[in-house]
């Protein structure tokens, strides 16, 4: 896989998603005002890797940080511009709030500005290694769920390219396919970004997986037929009771498979888990621009005049989903009490 995200040369350098898969070209931010204007354009997304993208963002600030005369007004206008980003994807916060607390503690020990930078870049290389780590454990506890011999359905993107590499719902499908089961992969399109046919089908063929493209119309058909085991997507927040949020048509994609009695799994690292909100009412919905909708490559392809709605994401309530496979093990209903306890660190058993 080519790699979604890499700092090297003082800078971040980050596969332009937008442009896949007809151009494999990488965005260089070396700010963190450029690093929080990447994220917004979805330069780089998928939950798990806008948390690395921030971290490094904010490595960048510490480094502007440190050249400036005002170093914490510097860095605070960092974070503030990556937090405002993306407001859905728990894990920007997480990554932030992770980074900033280091901060902290280092200006309470002294230590300097220059210091500060190089230890901020550091912990950005802890979270990107922690969450490739992540998402091959979330393969392994994951492939023991998925049927043998059946389909498996999955909706945006929530591979390699949403992650520091591997992913989380495609980290399970390669976790099941290594240890021999025999899966047909099926991937919803999804609109408006089309992240399922720019994205997943093009990383599933470049590591050799056959994949099997379908408009997102077409998902209960597909579920009802009887060829699909199981349905896997990521998630980009869940809340305490389990709802999740995950990119728009996730929620009518688990009412259809709970009509054809078929499990729906969400995959996604502990980080992703938002103890905060007590359930999908408490998560923040991005609404992004008319344009997504209307126009295609440019070209309006909608009626002049027509209003929109266009929420990136959906919530599905915690009542469809089976179980959700974290890098600490399952979580399975009641959610408050699983997802509690994996978020402090004690493992469970599939």
């Amino acid at each position: 896989m080519v790699k979604t995200l890499e700092f090297r040369d003082g800078a971040l350098h980050l596969l332009d998603q937008r442009l896949l898969p007809g151009q494999v070209t990488f965005a260089v931010a070396r700010t963190a005002s450029e690093t929080a204007a990447a994220i917004r354009s979805m330069a780089v997304r998928g939950a798990p890797a806008i948390g690395c993208a921030a971290a490094y963002g904010l490595a960048l600030a510490a480094l502007e940080a440190a050249r400036s005369p005002e170093p914490d007004s510097v860095f605070e206008q960092g974070v503030r511009e990556l937090s405002d980003a993306r407001p859905t994807a728990v894990n920007l916060r997480w990554a932030l709030e992770r980074l900033s607390t280091k901060r902290t503690e280092l200006l309470r020990q002294g230590a300097s500005h220059d210091a500060i930078a190089r230890a901020l870049l550091q912990e950005a290389d802890a979270v990107t290694r922690e969450d490739l780590e992540a998402c091959r454990a979330i393969g392994r506890f994951g492939k023991d769920l998925v049927p043998d011999g059946r389909g498996i359905l999955t909706h945006c993107n929530a591979g390699g390219l949403a992650t520091a590499g591997y992913g989380t719902a495609l980290g399970v499908v390669r976790a099941a396919l290594a240890a021999g089961k025999s899966c047909a992969i099926y991937a919803d399109e999804t609109r408006p970004w089309l992240q399922g046919a720019r994205l997943t089908a093009w990383e599933l063929l470049q590591d050799g997986i056959p994949v099997t493209l379908l408009p997102d119309v077409a998902a209960a058909s597909l579920l009802a037929s009887g060829r699909i085991g199981c349905v896997v997507v990521g998630a980009d927040r869940i809340a305490q009771n389990g709802d999740t949020a995950n990119k728009v048509g996730t929620y009518p994609l688990a009412l259809a498979a709970q009509a054809a009695a078929v499990p729906f799994f969400v995959a996604a690292p502990t980080s992703t888990v938002d103890l905060r909100a007590r359930n999908g009412a408490d998560i923040p919905i991005e609404e992004r621009s008319a344009d997504e909708v209307t126009h295609l490559a440019g070209t309006r392809i909608a009626a002049e005049g027509a209003s929109v709605f266009n929420p990136a994401f959906d919530v599905t309530p915690a009542r469809l989903i089976a179980a959700i496979v974290t890098e600490r093990g399952i979580a399975r209903p009641p959610y408050e009490e699983a997802l509690s306890r994996l978020v402090a660190g004690s493992a469970s058993t599939p």
